[in-house]
């Protein structure tokens, strides 16, 4: 070990630590190393940027893109909705086959970030039981294609600057099977075990919302609960309108007639749980296609004081439509239309593309803030960016044109028919994610260019002591486990990779089985809320401590591990 080589690893042992504790984003960490490396020489500004420019690191942050649109298409309410009928086994089977295939093709954290909602929403069993399989059903069914997961597509990128073919897209779908119908199995048979945290959900529901009856609608000449319209969760039915007339407070044996106007209170999610009831027409609905919520305030200098949303000329004035209104705590009456706007009124807004350059925009709004949720895709841009998607996918896969083109030409359609905004794609550009990946792939270069991972897979075979091949694999694979419990997936596989590269190098056995040992162990992160993302972003949604993740978890590492660990060396021989 030279000076050069022992510094290194001092320097990596303090990083490790420094990811560990949690104190410092990863992004700052990745990033500052980084730096040191180049300022001490140890590596060149052209390895740097290479790993910035990646093909494999611009593809992953395209999909992030397009997952924006996806998660306001229909899709996601179409899954939603199976989330209510059945028993408990069947919701869980019927959630994580269609989480799993949807986290195969688009980004996991994306579909867990868009089902949540849907999960919480369910009138028929708690999502408690629910919210932590729906994490590890992505987790699963990311490691089913190349592009499931950012993993995948960092630890391609290491492949490819190793000087070895591409992954394939569908290269380890097999053993990305076998461990989903492991995993599934557990979660099928032990997730009534999670604890019902269900919160209490009688707080204040001080949004309303206008909807119409359709007169060809499937509600009318049924009641409201057949309807299922008193079962809605944060969504509550204040009053009906009917040829003038008041019905109020509403009863459950209530029929529906055509054109009545159903008055809601409930929260920002309310719009998309309207936008999803069939025969209903929720206020403004012809002007909602996928936007980005905004809240506006209603100034003392308002010229919108005293005056209704008619009278006003909301619509032209401001090019948004109002889709609910929030006065305090107190219950507004009549439609939306009538209601005389006062100072203090919050308004719930579908901006359109000049809303911000509305001239009267700070004189007649205190505050102006956008809100992370969007309006649903109709039903046409819904199979438009679909259809889209899997034809980008299709073509790459046949050859004809390649993924990286695709997607670029699939993000400039989107944004040239008004799909995804770039305020859209300012807000959720993965900046982060970037860099994180962009430094892991200057570092890795730099570990193996520096002799560090092979010193360090010497050092690893020494330790087995002559345990062999087989050996080392499974020490890969915990390893890598391991750190993606402790750490992040993306830099455990960041770490991992160049040492399992070096290991596969020095027993003198093929790669593949090490690199997916990296792979498949990176994304098993089940035990710990806090090593994959979607654990992470259902924790603080469910409520969950971390008993909840053990009492599930480990069965289901122990049965993913265990088939993931005997598939992987069937399918891809150490020895070709």
């Amino acid at each position: 070990m030279n000076v050069i080589q022992g510094s290194i690893l001092v320097s990596l042992v303090i990083f490790i630590g420094l990811l560990i504790s949690g104190k410092f984003r990863p992004s700052s960490l990745f990033g500052g190393m980084v730096i040191l490396a180049y300022l001490s020489g140890v590596i060149e500004m052209p390895q740097v940027m290479a790993g910035f420019t990646n093909p494999s690191l611009i593809t992953l942050i395209l999909l992030l893109l397009i997952s924006i649109t996806i998660e306001k298409t229909r899709l996601i309410s179409w899954i939603g909705r199976q989330l209510s009928t059945g028993r408990f086994t069947v919701v869980v089977a019927k959630l994580g086959i269609s989480t799993a295939l949807l986290s195969s093709f688009t980004n996991n954290t994306a579909v867990v970030a868009s089902l949540i909602g849907a999960v919480k929403r369910n009138n028929t069993h708690a999502p408690t039981k629910l919210l932590i399989p729906l994490s590890y059903a992505a987790i699963f069914g990311g490691t089913l294609t190349l592009i499931g997961t950012s993993t995948n597509l960092i630890v391609n990128s290491f492949v490819v600057d190793a000087g070895l073919p591409s992954l394939g897209f569908f290269e380890f779908s097999i053993v990305g099977l076998a461990g989903f119908v492991a995993g599934m199995i557990v979660l099928i048979t032990m997730s009534h075990r999670l604890p019902d945290h269900t919160q209490d959900e009688s707080e204040e529901l001080v949004y309303f919302l206008e909807a119409h009856v359709k007169p060809n609608s499937d509600l009318v000449g049924r009641t409201i609960a057949e309807n299922n319209l008193r079962a809605l969760k944060q969504l509550y039915l204040a009053e009906i309108q009917r040829e003038g007339d008041v019905i109020c407070p509403v009863c459950p044996e209530e029929i529906l007639q055509a054109n009545d106007q159903l008055l809601f209170c409930g929260d920002v999610d309310s719009v998309g749980v309207l936008q999803d009831i069939k025969g209903l027409k929720l206020f403004g609905q012809g002007e909602l296609n996928g936007q980005h919520l905004v809240e506006v305030i209603v100034s003392h200098s308002s010229k919108l004081n005293g005056l209704t949303l008619k009278e006003s000329k909301f619509r032209e004035h401001f090019d948004s439509v109002v889709v609910a209104i929030r006065r305090g705590h107190s219950p507004l009456r009549g439609g939306l239309g009538n209601v005389r706007l006062r100072a203090g009124d919050t308004l719930l807004l579908a901006p359109g593309a000049e809303f911000k350059n509305s001239k009267d925009l700070s004189r007649d709004f205190v505050v102006i803030s956008g809100l992370d949720v969007a309006t649903r895709l109709s039903d046409k841009r819904s199979i438009g960016v679909l259809a889209g998607f899997v034809g980008t996918i299709a073509l790459a896969l046949t050859g004809t044109l390649p993924l990286l083109k695709g997607l670029v030409i699939f993000v400039l359609l989107l944004c040239m028919s008004g799909t995804l905004s770039l305020q859209e794609i300012r807000r959720r550009l993965p900046v982060d994610l970037w860099i994180v990946v962009g430094s892991a792939l200057a570092l890795s270069n730099m570990l193996q260019t520096s002799g560090v991972s092979d010193l360090l897979a010497d050092s690893l075979i020494q330790a087995l002591n002559g345990w062999g091949v087989l050996a080392a694999f499974i020490a890969t694979y915990f390893a890598t486990l391991l750190l993606s419990e402790l750490i992040t997936n993306n830099a455990a596989a960041a770490l991992a990779f160049p040492i399992a590269f070096s290991l596969a190098q020095s027993y003198g056995v093929s790669e593949l089985p090490f690199i997916m040992a990296v792979i498949f162990g990176a994304s098993a992160s089940f035990i710990s809320p806090y090593g994959y993302q979607t654990n992470l972003m259902v924790y603080s949604a469910g409520n969950y401590a971390l008993s909840d993740y053990l009492k599930l978890g480990v069965p289901t590492s122990i049965a993913y591990s265990s088939v993931v660990l005997v598939m992987i060396p069937y399918v891809f021989p150490f020895y070709l």
